[in-house]
């Protein structure tokens, strides 16, 4: 997951592109861009780290410009080496800026016809500079000297064409306007927001409501599978629905996991889909599990606390926030490295013992991916002196690999792959592990959003939407993708850093 921010406004839009990115920072921490344009020329600051690692007021100073697009980088494609870093730029045509969340599911096919047919350069081995170049090459076929709607509209739809998998994208051409588009299943978020009216009215387009809410940006709605979005440079907006798309299938995992529990997806409210997901599981324990003597509810902070809120509300069982965040620790979740996210655990979460001593305990998380964070502190709570810890999850067991954007590729790093549930809890050391139901998950959005039915489960249930998704694909991604070619990956970074510093 990354987050992408696009804003079309009447003045200097630097700052208000930074303070949306904050907003979106817990989709990505490895890196973060800033790109604008003045008078048909981009200015481009980059790099890896936070945004307040990256942005400072000197290079916040060169970002000129009414129109910009920003980016914060997590990496689930490529290295994380800077070169890496968003947005990406190609001077042919006109000169574009281009920013994506999401990944490509056939990206070798279409490396090869970039190469052999369309004659073009790829700088790194980011999907991200592929579907640029898909993109470019599409708007250069049109032929145009000052390209209109209709030619922006017929190069996302080659793009559509081209590249599958899950892609929310903003890109910015030279002297043209800005561009905005989903993927054809709508599986990665992108809302769109206005503020003012008339011929003062600006534009933003986001991963989330929230980065439209922290500059006074109104949500207008999120698009839709295939939906462009082209803002010309007189601030005239455009809309386009491709008729290649599919039933809107938005990533589960978004409301569980990955989005602010203040944003608004696809017109779910994220909290009220957290505090459904607290009922259901509450409503699972009391029907399968009332026998267990639970004393305390205590969530794994923060993305669990709204549904274990829920839980302890309806079981009547006290609730406390036991385990204390230190908010400078990153979410160990979107660590590039199984070590690392083992050594934040204990720098990240910290026990108040009284909570624990003596206690029968029920520990709420989100999900269980890999295992790491939740063995951890079931091993911490132990040793606060709990009698027993029970652990539930407001996700169903995450079995398969994830191809559309989350990092979560390797089949052999997730937890639950084939284990039972009694394996799983022997494995993290519970007393008893419980797990929400598929059905009720999807249930719990569908609760706080009607029109939404049918979403991408694919890491639950091994579902892929987009049909494509091979068992000879999956092993060569967990190849690619594993801790130990993301390791290398960082050794070669590392040494590539020392070279050119030296040089």
């Amino acid at each position: 997951m990354c987050g992408i921010v696009g804003v079309f406004g009447r003045s200097p839009v630097s700052s208000v592109i930074y303070e949306s990115l904050s907003m979106l920072q817990h989709r990505g921490q490895d890196a973060a861009g800033i790109a604008t344009c003045f008078e048909d020329r981009f200015y481009l600051e980059k790099g890896n780290g936070l945004l307040t690692d990256v942005f400072e007021a000197g290079n916040m100073a060169r970002l000129l410009g009414d129109m910009g697009i920003g980016h914060v980088r997590y990496p689930t494609a490529g290295c994380a080496s800077v070169a890496e870093a968003q947005p990406f730029y190609v001077n042919s045509p006109y000169g574009i800026i281009f920013a994506h969340n999401g990944n490509l599911t056939n990206v070798s096919e279409i490396v090869e016809s970039l190469f052999l047919t369309d004659m073009r350069h790829l700088n790194t081995s980011s999907d991200s500079e592929v579907m640029l170049n898909v993109f470019a090459h599409a708007l250069s076929r049109r032929g145009a000297v000052r390209p209109n709607e209709f030619d922006v509209f017929a190069a996302v739809e080659e793009v559509h064409r081209r590249c599958k998998g899950g892609y929310a994208v903003i890109a910015m051409v030279a002297g043209v306007g800005m561009v905005a588009f989903r993927d054809l299943h709508g599986i990665r978020p992108l809302v769109f927001g206005k503020r003012g009216e008339g011929k003062e009215a600006e534009f933003m387009i986001a991963s989330e409501s929230v980065a439209l809410q922290v500059s006074g940006f109104d949500l207008d709605h999120d698009l839709a599978p295939g939906e462009v979005i082209f803002i010309d440079t007189e601030g005239t907006v455009f809309q386009h629905q491709s008729l290649q798309a599919h039933e809107k299938a938005p990533c589960l995992f978004e409301f569980v996991y990955l989005a602010r529990p203040d944003s608004v997806l696809d017109g779910a409210s994220v909290y009220q889909c957290r505090i459904n997901m607290g009922t259901k599981l509450a409503e699972k324990i009391q029907r399968e599990w009332s026998h267990l003597p639970i004393d305390v509810v205590i969530p794994i902070p923060s993305t669990s606390r709204v549904a274990a809120q829920e839980i302890a509300t309806r079981l009547n069982i006290p609730y406390r926030d036991a385990l204390v965040r230190n908010r400078y620790v990153g979410r160990t979740f979107i660590m590039p490295g199984q070590a690392q996210r083992k050594q934040s655990i204990r720098r990240k979460l910290n026990p108040i013992p009284q909570a624990f001593q003596g206690k029968n305990v029920l520990l709420v998380d989100d999900s269980i991916v890999r295992g790491t964070t939740i063995r951890e502190i079931i091993a911490m709570v132990r040793e606060q002196g709990a009698k027993k810890v029970y652990v539930c999850s407001a996700a169903p067991p995450v079995r398969f690999p994830n191809v559309y954007g989350i990092d979560m590729p390797a089949r052999s790093e997730l937890i639950a792959s084939g284990r039972d549930v009694q394996q799983l809890a022997k494995n993290i050391g519970a007393d008893e592990l419980i797990f929400q139901d598929l059905d009720d998950l999807k249930q719990a959005i569908t609760d706080a959003c009607p029109s939404l039915t049918h979403f991408d489960t694919s890491v639950f249930d091994g579902v892929y939407v987009t049909g494509d998704i091979t068992e000879e694909y999956l092993n060569t991604l967990e190849q690619k993708r594993n801790d130990a070619a993301k390791h290398t990956e960082d050794v070669a970074s590392h040494i590539t850093r020392n070279l050119s510093a030296h040089l």
